[in-house]
Order: structure tokens, then sequence, then C-alpha cells
């Protein structure tokens, strides 16, 4: 029994007073309303009708089941145009999380802009240098960076960074320029550690990983200090190349030994489901389509 279809019977019976017209206005046959009345009230254990041959009429335990049954259904008509609603305009909550360097200089924007333009939605934008479950989370979407762990998930890439080692011109004068791996280890390296893991830095030389050891002069877990040491002319330092980008561009940084670079790392959007995708999250990913260039390799 379709506890739902039953209810919405019984409404229209005690409504119209009878079993043959809740069955003209439903386009029900006359027994199928029948079948359905006794259905529901062989499961409630109750009777909701007095039937005589001349009339319906509502049982006192029907009379208060009708009022809740009304209630019920109201609700559910209310719930569906709400749903529909946001399928015609973005609106509700869009929870959306992010590396935290990179959602700050380029998701945050981003959201700023989507807010503006879809002011039915509120937004929360969460930074985080460690995968987060969307699910667990109750997170709508998540921008990755790196290779996918995530096989549930549904990907849509939007972008790639290349792995790049820099410093100042005015290091590199006083220092010399490394024209190879193992030059490294006469330089003084600025050792970004953002997970456990060994000193090492991973290359790529004939199409063959290299893992040269560091000795670093100063290790850290932000980037922001890393960068940031290196661009005071601290040494030689390993990050992703939007986060040198502007550096670079000014002047302030230059790229080393490009030709050892391990291949690029994608940008994806990561969400739970394509099916029926909330009009909030699609609105989200085709604004960034159009405005966000998320390409880093070209640094």
């Amino acid at each position: 029994m379709d506890r739902l279809q039953a209810m919405s019977v019984f409404v229209a019976v005690a409504d119209l007073h009878g079993f043959a017209p809740a069955a003209r206005k439903l386009g029900l046959t006359p027994s199928a309303v029948t079948r359905l009345i006794s259905a529901l009230e062989t499961h409630l254990g109750l009777r909701l009708l007095q039937r005589t041959t001349r009339a319906v009429a509502l049982t006192e335990v029907g009379a208060r089941y009708l009022v809740r049954a009304r209630r019920i259904l109201i609700e559910l008509e209310e719930a569906e145009a709400l749903a529909r609603e946001e399928q015609q305009h973005p609106s509700g909550r869009l929870t959306v999380t992010a590396p935290s360097m990179f959602g700050r200089l380029h998701v945050g924007p981003l959201m700023g802009q989507y807010l503006t333009r879809y002011p039915g939605v509120t937004g929360e934008l969460m930074l985080s240098d460690r995968n987060i479950s969307l699910v667990d989370a109750g997170i709508d979407l998540a921008v990755r960076i790196g290779p996918l762990t995530e096989q549930s998930l549904i990907a849509r890439r939007m972008g790639a960074v290349r792995r790049v080692m820099v410093a100042t011109p005015a290091y590199l004068e006083a220092n010399g320029t490394p024209s190879c791996l193992d030059d490294l280890s006469q330089h003084r390296v600025i050792h970004l550690a953002i997970a456990p893991g060994p000193e090492e830095w991973e290359f790529q030389q004939a199409g063959r990983p290299v893992y040269v050891p560091l000795r670093p002069h100063y290790t850290t877990n932000s980037t922001d200090l890393a960068v940031s040491h290196c661009v005071q002319g601290g040494g030689i330092t390993r990050v992703l190349s939007y986060q040198v980008a502007e550096a670079v561009a000014a002047g302030q940084l230059r790229i080393l030994l490009p030709e050892f670079e391990t291949p690029p790392w994608p940008i994806h959007f990561l969400y739970p489901s394509a099916r029926l995708l909330p009009l909030k999250v699609r609105a989200f990913i085709d604004l960034a389509q159009a405005v966000c260039a998320w390409d880093f390799t070209q640094v």
C-alpha cells in the first residue's frame, strides 16, 4: 500500500462525502478507492469512516486523523514546490571546501561573485589542506589538487598546476644557479612539509622518478611562510606554480630546473553525484568555468 496515496484518497473521500465522487476527482475506480481505504484502516487498526447506503461519515478517530493527514499532505506539497523552485533559482546553503592557499587566492573570490549573482544562496567555504569527507561533513563540492583517490566521487577537471623550484634573482646571484639536481646539496633549502614524510623532493629524469634527499635550512608546514622566506632571499623552495605565479610574473622569483619537473597535477571539482545535481552546485560550476583561468602550467 502506498500510504501517501491512501492518505490522499481518505482526505478526498472525507471532503466529498463519498467514495464515488472521490474516485471521479482522483481518476480512480470506486473499487480502487474502497481497497485503499480498507488497506489504510487495516494498517492503522482503526475504523476511519462509517459507511451506509446513503452516506459516508467520519468516525471520531477518523476526524482527528483527517486533521493530521491534511496537514501532512499540505506540507508535502509545500516541500515539493520548494524543491521545484530551487531547481529554477539557486537557493539554499552551498558548502565548498578547498586547500587553504588556493581557497584564499582563487575559490574565495569565486564564492564572492557567486553569492552576489545568486543572493538566494548562503555560502560556506571551508579551507583545509586535508581531504574532508564530503558525505560525512555535508559538503556540496570540493576543490582538490593532485591525483584523485576518492573514486566514488564525480570529478570535473578545472585546470592544472606544476610543482616548481624557485629562488630570488638576488639569492642566485650570490649563491649560484643550480644546473643539475646534485647542485641542490650546495644550497639553502626551504622545505614545505605539509604532511609527515621523508625530507626529499621528487623530480623526473628520463621519464623516471628521482628522489633528492634534503638537508633543509628551514622547514615549515605553511606555504605562505615558505614562499615569504623565499621571496626574502632565504633560499630555494619547491611549491605549486599557482602559489608563486604573481611573484614569478613580477620578477621576484625565478623558476629553476624545469626540465626535471614531475608531470602537472590536475585541479578538480569533486561532488557526490551527477544525478539530479542541485542547481546551486551546477550554477557554481558553470560560473567557475566561465570566469576562472586555473591552468597554471604556463607560469
